[in-house]
């Protein structure tokens, strides 16, 4: 297969499974996303999204987030980790929206950045979901995977971020990137992986990835 043949099938395949993507974070607006997306950092979505219906009970928009203090939100958010950065980020990013925007959330990857605690990848998830901006977040699962297909030399995100937005067309990167994401937690995880399951690796991937994984088996 080409490299672009290799293209086609991983997007053929990801629409034949994820006709209908779920987001994964419950949210209403794109500040209850930005938040949800901020809390997310090395916890898990399921996780989070038991919390934040908490807070957004006490707080859903920045001008009620700022009446409560740093404390409360750490409170609140605590099971989620990382609750001491992460609620200084909301409060802090909070005012921020009140003083420079309106209590509106921007729409660039600039002015999002600008934000506390809100990196590359959460503005990008906020614009693509947000907005439908398009945007390739890249996630633990969109990295590893990508490697496997060799797609990318998996130095680092920022890299498989360029990648896929060279490889893939840029119509279809806010739904292909929940798409793999999907993918990786379904037939292609860090653990526990079985490579019969996984339609994509075993008929494109890597050769030395998928090597290295017959030689673990044997």
């Amino acid at each position: 297969m080409t490299k672009q043949e290799k293209v086609d099938f991983v997007i053929n395949t990801l629409k034949e499974l994820y006709p209908t993507i779920p987001i994964p974070l419950d949210h209403k607006d794109p500040y209850t996303l930005l938040i949800a997306v901020l809390m997310s950092a090395q916890s898990t979505d399921v996780r989070v999204n038991q919390i934040t219906p908490l807070l957004f009970e006490k707080a859903d928009n920045p001008y009620d987030m700022i009446k409560l203090t740093v404390d409360e939100i750490r409170e609140i958010i605590k099971p989620v980790g990382l609750s001491p950065m992460k609620s200084k980020g909301i409060h802090g990013l909070s005012q921020i929206l009140i003083d420079k925007h309106n209590g509106e959330v921007p729409k660039t990857y600039e002015a999002l950045e600008a934000l506390p605690a809100v990196g590359h990848k959460t503005a990008a998830v906020v614009l693509s979901q947000a907005f439908g901006i398009p945007a390739f977040p890249v996630d633990t699962h969109i990295h590893r995977l990508m490697y496997r297909w060799g797609f990318t030399n998996g130095k680092n995100v920022v890299q498989t971020e360029k990648d896929a937005k060279r490889l893939f067309p840029e119509a279809l990167w806010n739904d292909l990137h929940l798409q793999i994401i999907w993918y990786g937690r379904e037939y292609s995880p860090a653990r526990g992986w079985n490579l019969d399951k996984d339609i994509i690796t075993k008929t494109i991937g890597r050769k030395t990835v998928i090597n290295d994984y017959y030689k673990k088996k044997s």
